[in-house]
């Protein structure tokens, strides 16, 4: 039938009958394709991997959903508390998944109960693959059923991998489930994670609310250590993306390591700054139940989470650097700019953002207010300088 309409619609070419045929279109082609309409602003929350890997229950979940509605991360904007890999058990007689009883003795319906009722919302995992990453069993020919499934348990996000997936085609494989999800008649938020292998910014804007750019986030500053990649490093993979972000479609460089203990709290300053600069997922990958004050005060810090949570839904980027000195820049709803003035080094460095390289005029006066000093540092014409720690930002927002 598909081809007879296009004969009617009188093409030029044989090029031209397949460019019309909707058979032949990539899903992300589709015409009939709209974007699911959620995550308006980068998503935040929390996700159980970074932590606790595979070490991962039930009881964990429980007082992990009591510690952020209570300790103001739900305040703060951290609304969604995800279970990653390792929860799975078998599928039923008639295909359905089933959690693994032992981990999760209550049942993943109730468990989205519990953290529906503390005003949060309840997130899982699955691959694309015939296995998890994890060994557990994967989606690949049980779409629709599993998408069915999480909608009976109250799941309000599903972190989709890309494992064990042999030779299937990334685009089709996360189209359908994009598919089985909006058929599932409960909005879930998609996240895609086959790891930038296929460049899902090109494709993905009407498919998933986010995806990975990179390969797994390790708790290092930089480098790169056999699967994963420090937290520099992956900020360098992500930043040239900055395009394709926007309202409802977010370049995601990976879940936070911010508390998990491998780097300086200098280092995970500037490990949020970035991300909030990139208008990244904000997804807490610590023990919040038992965090140190000075974790806590950089995955609280408003002013911050306000950069990243910007309605313009920008993401910043990299307008200048000489070496080890950057300076990042976030065009603001407002009409400001967020800074970022990044030292690299191994030293204290001095650093100046000039209103030009930021396409401002050079004569105009803006207020500063140093983010991570929560202060305001004045009005200033042409530029502003400051010294900046080895491995350390100073965040900045400029208003009129």
């Amino acid at each position: 039938m598909a081809a007879v309409l296009v004969q009617a619609a009188t093409p030029s070419s044989a090029q031209e009958v397949l460019d019309l045929d909707p058979n032949t279109l990539a899903p992300s082609k589709d015409p009939k394709r709209v974007a699911n309409g959620l995550a308006p602003t980068p998503p935040m929350g929390w996700n159980s991997w970074n932590k606790f890997a595979c070490k991962v229950d039930e009881a964990t979940i429980r007082v992990t959903a009591d510690a952020i509605a209570s300790n103001g991360m739900k305040a703060a904007g951290y609304s969604y508390v995800v279970i990653d890999d390792c929860w799975h058990g078998t599928r039923d007689a008639n295909g359905f998944i089933t959690e693994d009883k032992a981990r999760f003795p209550s049942g993943m319906k109730a468990l989205s109960d519990y953290v529906h009722a503390k005003g949060l919302k309840f997130g899982i995992y699955s691959d694309a693959g015939t296995k998890t990453c994890g060994g557990r069993p994967g989606s690949q020919g049980h779409e629709y059923q599993d998408a069915l499934q999480y909608a009976r348990w109250g799941v309000d996000y599903l972190k989709y991998d890309w494992c064990s997936t042999g030779v299937r085609n990334a685009e089709e494989a996360y189209a359908l489930m994009a598919d089985a999800l909006r058929a599932s008649g409960r909005d879930i938020l998609f996240s895609i994670c086959e790891w930038g292998n296929s460049r899902p910014w090109l494709w993905a804007s009407k498919i998933g609310n986010m995806w990975r750019t990179t390969g797994d986030i390790t708790d290092k500053w930089t480098g790169h250590h056999g699967y994963s990649w420090g937290v520099a490093s992956i900020a360098d993979m992500n930043e040239p993306l900055w395009p394709y972000a926007g309202p409802g479609h977010w370049n995601d460089p990976d879940m936070l390591e911010v508390g998990n203990g491998g780097m300086t709290d200098i280092e995970y300053r500037a490990h949020f700054a970035l991300w909030a600069m990139m208008a990244a997922p904000l997804i807490a990958g610590n023990d919040v139940v038992h965090m140190d004050q000075p974790t806590r005060a950089i995955l609280l810090n408003a002013d911050v989470i306000a950069v990243d949570q910007d309605a313009a839904g920008v993401q910043g980027h990299r307008v200048w650097k000489d070496g080890d000195r950057e300076v990042w820049s976030k065009p603001m709803a407002d009409g400001g700019r967020a800074i970022l003035l990044f030292n690299r080094g191994e030293t204290p460095a001095t650093i100046a953002a000039d209103w030009t390289m930021l396409g401002l005029p050079a004569s105009v006066r803006m207020q500063v207010c140093d983010l991570w000093m929560q202060k305001d540092v004045g009005r200033h014409t042409n530029r502003y300088a400051a010294q900046v720690a080895p491995h350390g930002v100073v965040m900045l927002r400029l208003k009129h």
